[in-house]
């Protein structure tokens, strides 16, 4: 696993070990990013200058691509310690403390905060928690008219009710990119 592109392309990301995590694949990555680079509704100013909510952050991968890409700050989510322990290895090898906030909570207990321009909201499949969280990070004022939401989720889940920008099909997973109303 490894940044695709930006600043620290080709940097390898550090996984933990088992599979209570799932990162995002590189190709699923680069197809997700080049979306957001290229798509009428978003486009490089979407990216650049950005503030990042990676929610279920796992290894950080998401938020970590964004910051290499431009964006300017990043919030990670993650309750996992195993994961945790990845997470920081990986901003620690961007050497990006300074531009990271790591919340090691779960999503649903997310305190009141900035909002974020970009939200990836990558959990776990099968259990329904792109809704609930996107309850609760409303609810905090961390996504407002306006965020960009992207969400991965199974390809055999429902979709979401959400009016999409996009809705790709990478493999097993989904993704359904929608701007916050």
């Amino acid at each position: 696993m490894r940044i695709v592109a930006g600043a620290w392309r080709g940097r390898s990301l550090t996984a933990p070990p088992g599979t209570e995590t799932r990162p995002t694949a590189d190709r699923v990555r680069q197809a997700l990013f080049d979306m957001l680079m290229h798509a009428p509704w978003a486009g490089r100013s979407v990216i650049e200058n950005a503030s990042v909510l990676d929610a279920f952050a796992g290894t950080g991968a998401l938020g970590l691509e964004a910051l290499s890409r431009g964006a300017t700050r990043a919030v990670f989510v993650e309750r996992s310690r195993p994961a945790l322990t990845a997470l920081r290895a990986n901003i620690a090898a961007c050497r990006a403390d300074d531009r990271c906030e790591v919340l090691p909570i779960d999503v649903l207990s997310v305190p009141a905060g900035k909002r974020a321009d970009i939200v990836f909201l990558d959990p776990p499949y099968g259990q329904d928690l792109v809704s609930r969280a996107l309850t609760r990070l409303r609810s905090v004022g961390r996504v407002a008219p306006g965020s960009l939401i992207v969400a991965e989720t199974g390809r055999d889940e429902p979709a979401l009710d959400v009016e999409p920008l996009a809705e790709r099909m990478h493999g097993a997973a989904r993704l359904t990119i929608w701007r916050e109303n």
